[in-house]
């Protein structure tokens, strides 16, 4: 007697949805089974690694109130060890580590922009009200004249110094720090507390600038003052010149008597429209875009800077097409001799860093001792990257060094690859050596290169490193209220109102990110667009 044959199985598991699964889920076990008890050891270990890491940022995340971020991260920890420890879904296990990096690496970065486009994130707008508020009142502090003297000593745990002083009301021993009010500590004496070290009068000189700078709350209110200590072992009483009204979310100037509300703006403000600095982050819309198009100061130096970058990225392409393709095509001659040691010249500027280069032709464009200046014209101090016209031409000139030879090798396969007998067909119908050119080669040569000419504008249109190491984006616009320069790039600009400078808008700059994205994406969709046109014309 027989079994039932395959199809009488495939035709019963038809009929029966649960069978089939069931016929799925041991192959799927199966499949498990035989990988063997190593993989699926460093599979446990490798999935509690994560976990553990994960449950370690998911209470600092919830700690600090992150609750939106928590949620995303616990949900994708779950998804992880789904993934993982079912058995089948072999496509999500390979796409799994991909998809976790392409998220952290490019698209949280591109949100993480965007929000902060929106905000007024920058120098005196870093963190929350409430620590903005703790600031003003701790740098506007002075001693009070009268205050008592407070015996301390100086405690340090986990790299941290705290006061441990008496409480002059109860004469019970009270321990604070910076951002913890004075308050009771069990055990604690007159030489120190249990789990606290005391630092002897060598560990008080070696941290000294810590010590001093120690503004020790008295209570919760922060009205009330804190102590501080030149010596390490006496304290004092500052209170601040302002005063905060939690309920009416002023600040008064107590010398002045000037009232700073909360205009919803980030920051403390005036009647007559002073601030209060540092201020607080906070979501203002579309402000930071319309500062940069609506902004005459900001506006004409953007524009120029934009122009610049456009024309920049352009000619560099073009002129280092241009040589290269000319360089590809003499090279290319069968004629001839040691052509392969010529090329190998040609294309030395693109063997060696492209920062080493700027920095020596930078050297070399000196006014006063350059190579450029006292060698080629006599000793003549021309202004090469002082002057603006004349430093869009260095700068255009040693791209054009570093840019070439990539050029001339991407050309030199491009000609290489185009089959002789297309071009003895041009020849033999009666073109030149122009025509053959024109006609035959340079569509082919254009249609294999569009694609790399685009990806080429599209680098110099970021190419920060050579603005940078040759002019720093200068001469700069004498009015613009940012420091923006006449040889900066969009890229460049970016950098300086982020990074540079004692004002940092990194709101402003990530509006300018988001704009440069945007023109990039529109032009190499335009450009491809047309070259999947000339595609289809050849």
């Amino acid at each position: 007697m027989t079994g039932p044959t395959l199809d009488e199985v495939e035709t019963a598991e038809l009929k029966d949805p649960q069978a089939e699964r069931r016929r799925r889920r041991a192959e799927r076990y199966a499949e498990a089974a035989s990988a063997g008890w190593k993989v699926w050891l460093f599979k446990i270990i490798a999935l509690a690694i994560i976990d553990a890491l994960a449950v370690y940022a998911l209470l600092v995340l919830f700690q600090e109130g992150n609750w939106v971020v928590g949620l995303v991260l616990a949900a994708a920890t779950v998804g992880v060890n789904v993934v993982y420890l079912v058995p089948g879904l072999l496509p999500a296990k390979y796409l799994t580590p991909g998809l976790i990096f392409l998220f952290v690496f490019q698209i949280f970065v591109v949100i993480y922009t965007v929000y902060i486009a929106f905000t007024n994130y920058g120098s005196g707008h870093i963190s929350t009200k409430d620590d903005a508020v703790n600031a003003l009142l701790l740098q506007s502090q002075t001693r009070v004249p009268d205050s008592p003297t407070f015996p301390v000593r100086i405690l340090e745990q986990n790299g941290e110094f705290f006061l441990l002083t008496t409480d002059p009301d109860t004469s019970e021993y009270v321990v604070g720090g910076e951002e913890r009010p004075l308050e009771p500590v069990d055990g604690a004496s007159a030489t120190g507390a249990p789990g606290y070290t005391t630092l002897d009068f060598a560990g008080i000189v070696a941290n000294q600038a810590a010590i001093t700078a120690l503004a020790v709350p008295i209570s919760d209110d922060p009205n009330d003052g804190s102590l501080r200590t030149t010596d390490g072992s006496s304290a004092y009483l500052f209170t601040s010149t302002l005063e905060w009204d939690p309920g009416a979310g002023t600040m008064t100037d107590t010398t002045t008597g000037t009232v700073y509300t909360d205009t919803g703006e980030g920051a403390f403000t005036a009647e007559d429209g002073s601030r209060l600095l540092p201020g607080w982050q906070v979501v203002v819309g579309w402000d930071n875009f319309a500062r940069a198009f609506g902004n005459p100061d900001i506006r004409g130096p953007f524009f120029a800077v934009f122009a610049w970058t456009l024309v920049f990225a352009t000619l560099s392409v073009a002129t280092t097409f241009v040589l290269g393709i000319f360089l590809a095509i003499v090279f290319n001659d069968p004629r001839m001799k040691s052509k392969k040691y010529y090329r190998v010249l040609m294309i030395l500027p693109y063997a060696f860093p492209s920062f080493l280069s700027a920095l020596v032709w930078a050297g070399m464009f000196n006014q006063d001792f350059g190579w450029i200046n006292q060698v080629l014209f006599g000793g003549a101090e021309i202004p090469w990257l002082q002057d603006p016209w004349l430093a869009k031409f260095a700068i255009l000139v040693v791209n054009l060094w570093l840019g070439f030879p990539y050029m001339f090798l991407v050309c030199t396969g491009a000609i290489q690859s185009i089959p002789e007998d297309i071009q003895e067909a041009g020849k033999v119908d009666g073109a030149g050596v122009w025509g053959v050119f024109r006609y035959i080669k340079f569509p082919l040569l254009l249609v294999a290169v569009a694609p790399l000419l685009i990806s080429s504008f599209a680098f110099n249109f970021n190419n920060f490193n050579i603005i940078y190491l040759l002019t720093q984006g200068g001469p700069r616009f004498p009015d613009a209220p940012i420091n923006i320069g006449q040889t900066d790039i969009l890229i460049s600009m970016v950098y300086k109102i982020a990074f540079t400078g004692a004002m940092r808008d990194y709101g402003l700059a990530s509006a300018f990110s988001l704009i440069i994205f945007l023109l990039v994406a529109t032009i190499s969709y335009v450009a491809f667009r047309q070259t999947k046109t000339l595609e289809e014309l050849n």
